[in-house]
C-alpha cells in the first residue's frame, strides 16, 4: 500500500494445541453448488386446493356480497370482486409454510389483465412466483415454484373498466421433495466468541486469536469478539487481522473497558502502512496509560466508541502511518495522529486534535481544527449533510437484534445515546450466514424477505447475490468475505429505498467479474432522499490473496445512495499482483444522482479509480494512490495525455463538490513516468473542489498538475505536496 515497504515475511506463529482455548477452525473448501433434485426425488403436486376454506383478505370489496372468503369456498357460484381501481390484490392464509407447485385462477368477466402470483413467509414480504401481463381471464392455471404461508393474487392493470372478480382461486402445494423455507435466526457460527466480564482466561483468549492473525495479512482466518455488557478490568485486546470487536449494549457505555484496545506495527517492524482490515465498534476503552493506540492504516473502521482519554494513531516509535477512519465516537482526550499521512473522522468529538501529515479532514465534529490547508493539513466542515449510521449487533435481554439508526441531516457530534429515530430487528428476521452456506440459499432466503448477517468467514459464490427487497440489512461480522467465482459479480443490489450494505470484504475472483458491487440496475431513476441506500465498511480488493480479475469494482446507480467509508483496493503487494495479473480498470463508478461519499479509499486502478457520471455528487475525504506497476507511460496515455486521473468528474456533469482530497504516485516499475494530473473536472461554476493534493513518493514518478492543466508540478524525491487550496 505505501511507499518504501517491506518484503512480508512469515513470522511462522503456532498455536500448541496443549495450550488451544478456543477452536480456531482451519479454512473451508470452496463450497459447492447444492445438488439439484433428481427426477425420482421431484416434488409431487396435489389435486387437493390446499387454500379452500382458509382465511382471506383483500385490499377492498365491491360490496358485502362479495367478499375475499366467495373465492375459496369451493363454490364456482359465488365470487370475491373488488373496488374498481388499481391495484387492487386478494390474499390467502394457508396456515404454515407450504410447498407451492400450481395455483388455479377461474375469473368472473371483471378479469386481470397484469398480476402477479405472490408467496410469503409472513405476509409482509412477498416473492412473485409468476408474472402474467396482457392475460385474457376465463380459468387458467399457472405452474410455480417457491414456499410461502400466504398467496395473494396481486392485479395492476385491470382488463375491463369494473374492479377484479374472481369466482375461485385453488392453490396446489407439493408432497414430498421440495425445498423448505430457510429458516431465520440460530446460533452465530464458530467463529463468533461471545464474551463477558466472568469469562475465564479472557486475556489468553484475545492473545490466541492476536498470534495466530498478527500477521496473517492475506489468510483465511476471520473472527468476532462480542462483549456482552459489563465492565472489564485488566484487558488488552491487540487486533491483527481480519479480527472485530464490538460490545453488545445499545450504547457505547453499557461495554467498559478499563484496559486497551490496541493496534500496533510490531509484526512489520514498526512501519503500519499495512495493518488493515480490522476493526472496533460500541464499547468505552480507559485506557491503562491513559491513552489509547490505534495505528491503523485503510479498512479499519473505529466506530461509535468512547475512549476515556486519549487516543494515539501512531505506531510505537512513531514509524510510517497510513489511515484512517473514526465515525460516531466520543474521545475525552487528545487525538494525536503523528505520523498518519491521511484520517478523515465524522460526526464525533474530541478533546483536542495535534498535527497530521497531508490530509486531516473533519466532517461535523465537535473539537476538530479549523481549517488551515494553505499552510496545513486540515480541513474541517461543521456538519456531514447527510448520514446514517452502520447497523450494529446488541443484546436486548438474552435475545440479539440488530438496530438500525436513523438518517440524520446536518450532523454534528454523536448519534447516541439518543439512537433517535433507529429501528430494533430480532435476529429471526435475519438468515444467518455460516460456513459452508451456498449462494443459493443466500438468494433464497433474501426472497423469502430475510435479512442476511454473514458470520466471519470466506464465502465462495457460484451465482450474484440479488437484494431486490427494501430497507433489506445485509451485516458482516469479522471482516466476512465473500468471493465469486467463475466469472458472476459478487452482489447486485435493486433501485429500492433504504437497502443497508455494512461490514464485509468482496475479494475479486480469478475469473473476470463484470462488476463486483452494483448498486441500483443501470439506468436507475427513483428518487430515495428520504430513504437512501447505505454501503458501509464494505471493501473491495482485486489481489493479494491471490489473481483477482474485474472491470469495475463497485458501481452505484442509485440515486441518493451514501457510500461511508470504503476501500477499493488493487492490491500492490501480496499473491497475484501483476499489471495484467490481478487487472482491474475502474474502482469506484458513480452514475446515480445525489450520491454522497464519506471516507473514500480507492487505489491502484489500471484506469480511473474513480469515475463520477451522476449530477450533484458530493465527496468528503478522498485518498488514493496511483498503480505502482505501471509498465511505462504508454500504457497509461490516453486522449493525448499521459495518466489516468484518480478522480475524474465527467464532462456532462454540472454540478459536483468535493473536500480533502489527495492523490499519490509511486510508480515503482518506470520512475520516469509523469502523471499529467490527479483530478480531472470539466470548469463548470457548478463543480468546485476544495482543499486538493498530489504528492510524489519519494521521486518516484511525478505530477505535472493538480487539477486539469492547473497547479504546480511535483519535483524531487522530497515528498512535497502541490496544493490547491480551491478549484476552480
Amino acid at each position: 500500500m505505501r511507499r518504501q515497504r517491506l518484503r512480508l515475511r512469515s513470522l511462522g506463529f503456532a498455536l500448541a494445541t496443549t495450550a488451544a482455548l478456543i477452536t480456531l477452525p482451519a479454512q473451508l473448501p470452496a463450497v459447492a453448488a447444492q445438488a439439484p433434485l433428481s427426477q425420482d426425488g421431484a416434488a409431487a403436486c396435489s389435486t387437493a386446493n390446499a387454500a379452500q376454506g382458509k382465511p382471506a383478505t383483500a385490499s377492498s370489496t365491491e360490496n358485502a356480497g362479495t367478499p375475499a372468503a366467495s373465492a375459496f369456498d369451493g363454490n364456482t357460484g359465488t365470487r370475491w370482486s373488488s373496488q374498481a381501481s388499481d391495484p387492487q390484490w386478494l390474499r390467502v392464509d394457508l396456515g404454515s409454510v407450504q410447498d407451492i407447485c400450481k395455483v388455479d385462477l377461474n375469473w368472473e368477466t371483471a378479469y386481470g389483465k397484469d398480476f402477479t402470483i405472490q408467496a410469503s413467509a409472513d405476509g409482509q414480504t412477498w416473492t412473485t412466483l409468476k408474472s402474467v401481463t396482457n392475460g385474457t381471464g376465463g380459468t387458467a392455471s399457472y405452474d410455480v415454484s417457491g414456499s410461502g404461508r400466504y398467496v395473494r393474487i396481486n392485479g395492476t392493470a385491470r382488463g375491463t373498466g369494473w374492479g377484479y372478480s374472481l369466482w375461485e382461486v385453488a392453490v396446489h402445494t407439493g408432497t414430498g421433495g421440495g425445498t423448505p423455507p430457510v429458516e431465520g435466526g440460530g446460533d452465530l457460527g464458530p467463529n463468533v466468541i461471545v464474551v463477558d466480564p466472568n469469562t475465564p482466561n479472557l486475556q489468553a483468549k484475545f492473545d490466541q486469536v492476536f498470534t495466530q492473525q498478527e500477521s496473517n495479512q492475506f489468510g483465511s482466518g476471520r473472527y468476532q469478539f462480542l462483549m456482552k455488557p459489563g465492565t472489564y478490568n485488566g484487558i488488552n485486546a491487540q487486533l491483527g487481522f481480519y479480527t472485530s470487536i464490538s460490545g453488545l449494549g445499545l450504547n457505547p457505555d453499557d461495554v467498559k473497558i478499563n484496559g486497551d484496545i490496541t493496534v500496533d506495527a510490531g509484526w512489520f517492524n514498526g512501519n503500519a502502512t499495512q495493518n488493515f482490515w480490522r476493526s472496533a465498534e460500541n464499547l468505552s476503552i480507559r485506557p491503562v496509560s491513559g491513552t489509547d493506540r490505534w495505528a491503523v492504516a485503510q479498512a479499519a473502521p473505529f466506530r461509535r466508541i468512547h475512549v476515556e482519554g486519549g487516543l494515539n494513531l501512531a505506531p510505537a516509535g512513531y514509524g510510517w502511518a497510513s489511515g484512517g477512519y473514526i465515525a460516531d465516537s466520543k474521545i475525552d482526550g487528545t487525538v494525536g495522529p503523528y505520523s498518519q499521512q491521511q484520517w478523515y473522522t465524522r460526526e464525533s468529538s474530541v478533546g483536542g486534535w495535534t498535527n497530521g501529515v497531508w490530509n486531516m479532514t473533519f466532517s461535523g465534529v465537535q473539537g476538530a481544527p479549523a481549517t488551515n490547508f494553505d499552510s496545513g493539513p486540515y480541513t474541517t466542515l461543521d456538519t456531514t449533510p447527510v448520514s446514517r449510521e452502520k447497523p450494529f449487533l446488541y443484546l436486548d435481554g438474552n435475545d440479539y437484534k440488530v438496530f438500525v439508526p436513523a438518517k440524520r441531516t446536518n450532523a454534528r457530534g454523536v448519534s447516541w445515546p439518543a439512537n433517535a429515530g433507529g429501528t430494533s430487528l430480532p435476529l429471526s428476521q435475519f438468515y444467518v450466514v455460516k460456513p459452508g452456506a451456498t449462494a443459493a440459499t443466500i438468494n433464497t432466503a433474501l426472497a423469502q424477505g430475510l435479512n442476511l448477517l454473514f458470520t466471519p468467514g470466506v464465502y465462495h459464490l457460484d451465482q450474484t447475490i440479488n437484494v431486490n427487497r427494501a430497507n433489506t440489512v445485509v451485516l458482516g461480522l469479522g471482516l466476512a468475505t465473500i468471493v465469486p467465482d467463475n466469472g458472476v459479480d459478487a452482489m447486485h443490489v435493486a433501485d429500492v429505498d433504504g437497502v443497508r450494505l455494512a461490514g464485509f470484504l468482496i475479494d475479486a475472483g480469478a475469473a473476470k467479474s463484470d462488476t463486483l458491487l452494483q448498486v441500483g440496475a443501470p439506468g436507475s431513476s427513483a428518487d430515495h432522499a428520504a430513504n437512501p441506500t447505505t454501503v458501509q465498511d464494505v471493501f473491495v480488493r482485486i489481489g493479494g490473496a491471490g489473481p483477482g480479475l474485474a472491470t469495475r469494482s463497485m458501481v452505484i446507480n442509485s440515486d441518493d445512495a451514501i457510500v461511508d467509508h470504503t476501500w477499493i483496493w488493487r492490491a500492490d503487494h501480496g499473491a497475484g499482483v501483476g499489471w495484467e495479473t490481478n487487472r482491474a480498470d475502474y474502482g469506484l463508478e458513480v452514475n446515480g444522482d445525489d450520491v454522497l461519499a464519506t471516507g473514500l479509499f480507492v487505489e491502484h486502478f489500471n484506469k480511473y479509480d474513480v469515475v463520477w457520471n451522476g449530477e450533484r455528487g458530493r465527496t468528503i475525504f478522498f485518498q488514493n494512490e496511483k498503480a505502482y506497476d505501471v509498465p511505462n507511460s504508454a500504457a497509461i496515455t490516453h486522449d493525448g495525455i499521459v495518466g489516468y486521473a484518480a478522480y475524474k468528474v465527467a464532462d456532462s456533469v454540472n454540478t459536483h463538490e468535493a473536500w480533502g482530497l489527495g492523490s499519490y504516485c509511486n510508480f515503482t516499475t518506470d520512475s520516469t513516468i509523469v502523471q499529467h494530473h490527479g483530478f480531472q473536472v470539466p470548469v463548470k461554476s457548478g463543480v468546485k473542489l476544495h482543499s486538493i493534493q498530489v504528492i510524489s513518493l519519494g521521486g518516484k514518478g511525478q505530477y505535472a498538475h493538480v487539477v486539469n492543466n492547473t497547479g504546480a508540478p511535483t519535483s524531487g524525491s522530497d515528498t512535497i505536496p502541490s496544493k490547491i487550496t480551491s478549484f476552480p
